[in-house]
């Protein structure tokens, strides 16, 4: 007991304990490493599983958040989606027009719709205010029965359903000419609140943000705990 006695001392004071041989004997040191041992292995993983989830949650939030741009410290910091909005909306709109709706599908739709059911409404829509007014008049009133008009827009339906072929050929040109679908689905993206896109992604993928941010967490918390475990082999 002298002998331990005297090694504590002589390392406390600088000294250097003597190499007594003694298995049982433990360097004061090393006392504490042990009597730390449990809260280091507790807090480590813990504060490397609090990071990782914040870490990871605070990039989930930042793809839509803030919206509008804010200055920090002589930073300017938006949301990816806000920042990137009107580049996203051209690129959506190419690929939309390139690949996902072309001309040629629109006239391929064109082709296998209700064209009669089609023209009739619109006939219906374009010609029921004038024949509500035409029917007030005396002598006009009496002549458009319902019979009458029925017959009048079913000549009118056939007589361009006749020439379907050269109608249809009609509407591809006047799109070519008139339509373009990859600017139109990018002027629309474009227009379209943030607010709502954020609202869109979430209704959708919700889970999947989630499920990031726990990952974050647990990461950390496994990264945590290996560096304890690294330092414990050291």
């Amino acid at each position: 007991l002298r002998v331990v006695r005297r090694g504590l001392r002589n390392a406390a004071t600088g000294g250097r304990a003597p190499n007594i041989g003694c298995a049982s004997c433990v360097h004061p040191t090393r006392i504490a490493a042990v009597q730390l041992g449990p809260l280091v292995w507790i807090a480590i993983p813990a504060l490397g599983g609090v990071i990782g989830y914040a870490t990871n949650r605070l990039a989930v939030k930042m793809i839509f958040r803030p919206i509008e741009p804010i200055d920090v410290l002589g930073f300017r910091i938006q949301g990816l989606i806000g920042r990137r909005q009107a580049e996203l909306a051209e690129k959506i709109g190419r690929v939309v027009g390139d690949h996902l709706l072309r001309h040629d599908d629109i006239v391929a739709a064109l082709g296998e719709a209700d064209l009669e059911g089609l023209i009739g409404d619109a006939i219906d829509g374009a010609l029921a205010p004038k024949l509500a007014e035409l029917r007030r008049m005396p002598l006009v009133g009496g002549f458009l029965t319902d019979e009458r008009v029925s017959d009048l827009r079913g000549h009118i339906v056939r007589g361009l359903l006749a020439n379907k072929e050269a109608l249809i050929e009609g509407f591809e040109q006047a799109i070519e000419k008139g339509l373009d679908v990859g600017a139109v689905v990018a002027r629309k993206v474009g227009a379209f609140p943030v607010e709502h896109l954020e609202e869109l992604v979430l209704s959708v993928a919700s889970r999947e943000l989630r499920a990031i941010e726990a990952l974050g967490g647990l990461l950390g918390f496994l990264i945590g705990l290996a560096q304890v475990g690294v330092l414990a082999i050291l």
